[in-house]
């Protein structure tokens, strides 16, 4: 798979260059290819964006207004294809160096942009420089018949959004995000509906009350929302935060056994562990989340744990046989350490036993 930052090749810039000289005549083509070409093979993904973009301001000697229109007239140049929608996010990127001394223009610039692209990253900038006026137009954009320009009214103002900058002070009080989370929770378009559960995710973060707070108020009303409650619950779910659990029905079972818990004794990096187990209780067992949570040795004696998910089901008998395995291939985003490594059975977030394993070469 070739990376992200070839879509932003040579062959895209001259292409882009073409495309702004059509509807620019003070564009200096001839200028901006040598900016942008001299410094381009050098540059990660997002430096090569942020060159593309910005060089236009010193080749274009219109004013911003004029500039923002022409912007306009070459995204008709961009496909809603993938690679093509993020090829199109220089031209948000261009208003989020540019535009911060044109609020107005900016704001309605960026609705334009997300349109088949995102202006996500963009539009922080505008939060942080005014907070309240910025966030008037994200209400105003979760109400749009266009869903790109919905899910920009949610996923731009999403507190720890990856990749972007922070907005800290949101992290601390989120109580302007929930107007807009409000208007968008049922939402007909599933890609606006995730972006609304991805907030809230982010929200739980920081302030776990409030977000349970918005479950109780919103489950159990629809199918979709109900969903969407789900997913926005992942991270205080895995961390087996026991007021969300008991609001999603997961209740700690009082008679229930776990018998026959048998692990390989020993796997080899780049193996399998194999682990089995059977769950029991005097009724049915009713609502199930089931996890395990593996706690890996790590360089100097230190540990890292790590949960994962087996199942979530209702039960309707008194007992449930469960076969798992947990993969120790190698991956790139975790390296494995010889030793004794445990992995601990999780039911409805209760750590209900342990055992010990050794991974080895």
């Amino acid at each position: 798979m070739k990376p992200l930052k070839n879509l932003f090749s040579e062959e895209f810039v001259i292409r882009i260059a073409s495309n702004f000289k059509k509807y620019s005549t003070s564009f200096d083509e001839e200028k901006y290819l040598c900016i942008v070409l001299k410094e381009l093979e050098r540059l990660e993904l997002k430096g090569r964006m942020r060159l593309i973009s910005s060089s236009l301001q010193s080749c274009i000697k219109s004013d911003y207004e004029e500039n923002i229109e022409i912007l306009k007239q070459v995204k008709s140049h961009f496909l809603a294809e993938e690679s093509k929608s993020l090829q199109s996010m220089i031209l948000a990127d261009f208003v989020e160096v540019y535009g911060l001394e044109h609020f107005d223009i900016s704001m309605n610039a960026l609705e334009f942009f997300t349109i088949d692209s995102s202006s996500e990253f963009a539009v922080r900038q505008f939060i942080v420089e005014d907070e309240q006026k910025a966030m008037e137009y994200f209400y105003m954009w979760s109400k749009s018949s266009n869903e790109d320009i919905r899910r920009l009214s949610s996923e731009g103002c999403r507190p720890r959004l990856p990749w972007a900058i922070a907005l800290p002070s949101f992290k601390k009080d989120p109580t302007l995000i929930f107007p807009i989370l409000n208007e968008l929770k049922n939402d007909k378009s599933s890609y606006v509906r995730r972006s609304v559960a991805n907030n809230l995710n982010d929200i739980s973060k920081d302030n776990p009350a409030l977000v349970i707070d918005f479950i109780k108020e919103n489950i159990g009303f629809n199918k979709e929302c109900n969903s969407l409650l789900k997913h926005a619950a992942r991270t205080l779910l895995k961390k087996g935060d026991i007021k969300t659990l008991e609001v999603f029905g997961y209740k700690k079972i009082d008679e229930l056994s776990v018998n026959n818990f048998i692990i390989d004794s020993k796997v080899c990096i780049g193996a399998y562990l194999n682990f089995s187990f059977n769950l029991e209780n005097k009724t049915k067992l009713g609502l199930l989340r089931l996890e395990y949570e593996v706690d890996f040795q790590m360089s100097n004696a230190k540990r890292s744990k790590k949960v994962y998910m087996i199942s979530q089901s209702d039960v309707k008998s008194n007992t449930k046989q469960v076969n798992k395995r947990h993969s120790f291939k190698i991956v790139s985003t975790r390296r494995y350490y010889l030793g004794t490594h445990y992995i601990t059975l999780i039911v409805n977030g209760n750590r209900v036993k342990t055992k010990d394993f050794i991974l080895k070469k």
